[in-house]
């Protein structure tokens, strides 16, 4: 199959070769068996006492009117032969070769039977197969008959068998092969394709028809283009972070001279808040470039801290769930995804419980508040990036609005769902899904 790997051919004339592979194959296979089944032969007894029962059935035949022919024929009819008189040679069977070994054994006991177009093919399939064929008359009708029992050593299964499936199996195996040959490239760019924003570029290798190349390679460079320009933001994103927080900084330190007072409050506020947009804005956008690996984490012991964190800032928080609970995370991303919840929890409401259980195999955590809840209709909605439902809300919101938008890229790193509702006692409910573990 080194003709496959050739650029040269395109996919059509791919397609186009192994079509033409098949049929050569058909073609060779059939004329192998048909040749076959026309060698055989029966028993000189047997032909003789088909070739009388021949001659004499043609001439008594033809010698009646056509309106009689068929009552003639069916009193020519024995046990062993059935006789049927028609203006034409019923077609044989599907797949029916002809007997051209017994036709030239049977012509040699009644050679006046070669001037009447004797024709023999195999009737019905299988172990008990039947001889069928045919006589011309001298008006052009025809004398067709059919042996009524099946001939001595005539077993013909295997062959018909072969003659029916063998080509259409070879075929089918064949063509499978040669087209997945043929595809195997396209799937490997499925691959590629689907490694795109997770780990190492690794380019495709450029094989198979003409156009698939063209394909690989032209993903080979998007794949390359796009790389770049998650490195470039990535910087950018580090140099940006750098030099905003760097000024921010000072501006702290520049607040602690400032008198006690409603104005340093104020801006000791702006301050924070400005930090927490811009950690929330580079969270969101350098997450899919983010290199941490996943380790084993109690995330009992997480979602503990988190609410004994929230109790010492004085808020109402607690944790229901076992003492210990490790599981495959990233560390820093996970936590970052929980404090968002309890934090956007103890925004909205008073009250906050953080709930872990194992259910299905999996991992579930929630986190509930006694807030005003979200609009049913917009539940899917303040998950998009920058969206923010403050007429829903009773409070003001400080930040992007990317809080819930960086809690579903941390879940999805995990391949776990987050899932937002509304409960009946008042609040909402964030929950954490997480799928079984692979071993």
């Amino acid at each position: 199959m080194r003709f496959l790997r050739r650029p040269a051919i395109g996919l059509l004339g791919q397609v186009l070769a192994i079509l033409l592979l098949t049929l050569v194959i058909e073609f060779g296979t059939s004329t192998l068996l048909y040749e076959r089944a026309s060698r055989f032969a029966v028993r000189d007894d047997e032909a003789n006492r088909l070739a009388e029962h021949l001659v004499i059935s043609r001439r008594l035949v033809a010698e009646r009117p056509p309106a009689e022919r068929p009552a003639m024929a069916a009193e020519l009819t024995t046990d062993r032969y059935a006789l049927q008189w028609s203006e034409a040679l019923p077609p044989p069977a599907p797949i029916a070769p002809t007997l051209d070994e017994m036709q030239r054994q049977v012509i040699e006991w009644e050679p006046a039977l070669a001037a009447a177009d004797l024709r023999l093919h195999i009737g019905s399939p299988g172990r008990r197969s039947v001889v069928t064929g045919g006589l011309r008359l001298d008006d052009g009708s025809w004398l067709y008959f059919r042996t009524r029992q099946p001939i001595a050593n005539l077993n013909l299964s295997v062959e018909r068998i072969a003659l029916a499936m063998i080509p259409a199996i070879a075929l089918m195996l064949l063509g499978g092969l040669l087209l997945r040959r043929v595809l195997l490239p396209l799937r490997r760019l499925a691959v590629g394709a689907d490694r795109v924003g997770h780990g190492v570029v690794e380019p495709v290798e450029e094989d198979g028809p003409g156009e698939v190349r063209r394909v690989i390679a032209a993903f080979n460079r998007m794949q390359g283009r796009i790389q770049a320009l998650i490195a470039g933001r990535t910087q950018a994103l580090a140099a940006v972070g750098h030099d905003l927080r760097t000024p921010l900084a000072r501006l702290h330190l520049r607040t602690e001279s400032l008198p006690q007072g409603e104005t340093r409050d104020a801006i000791v506020r702006d301050v924070a808040e400005m930090e927490a947009m811009i950690t929330s804005l580079l969270a969101f956008l350098g997450g899919e470039a983010d290199p941490e690996a996943s380790s084993v984490v109690d995330v009992a012991v997480m979602c503990a801290t988190i609410a004994d964190d929230a109790q010492d800032r004085g808020r109402v928080a607690s944790y229901r769930g076992p003492d210990h609970c490790e599981w495959r995370v990233r560390r820093v991303g996970f936590k970052r995804a929980l404090v968002n919840l309890v934090e956007n929890a103890l925004h909205y409401g008073d009250e906050v419980t953080i709930t872990l259980s194992a259910e299905g195999g999996g991992l579930a955590i929630r986190v509930e508040d006694d807030g005003p809840g979200i609009p049913d209709d917009e539940l899917d909605h303040v998950l998009e990036p920058f969206v923010r439902l403050d007429p829903a809300r009773s409070r003001d919101t400080v930040g992007f609005g990317l809080g819930l938008s960086i809690v579903q890229l941390a879940v999805s790193a995990e391949g776990g769902v987050l899932k937002l509702a509304n409960r009946a006692a008042g609040g909402l409910c964030a929950e954490i899904a997480l799928p079984p573990e692979t071993k």
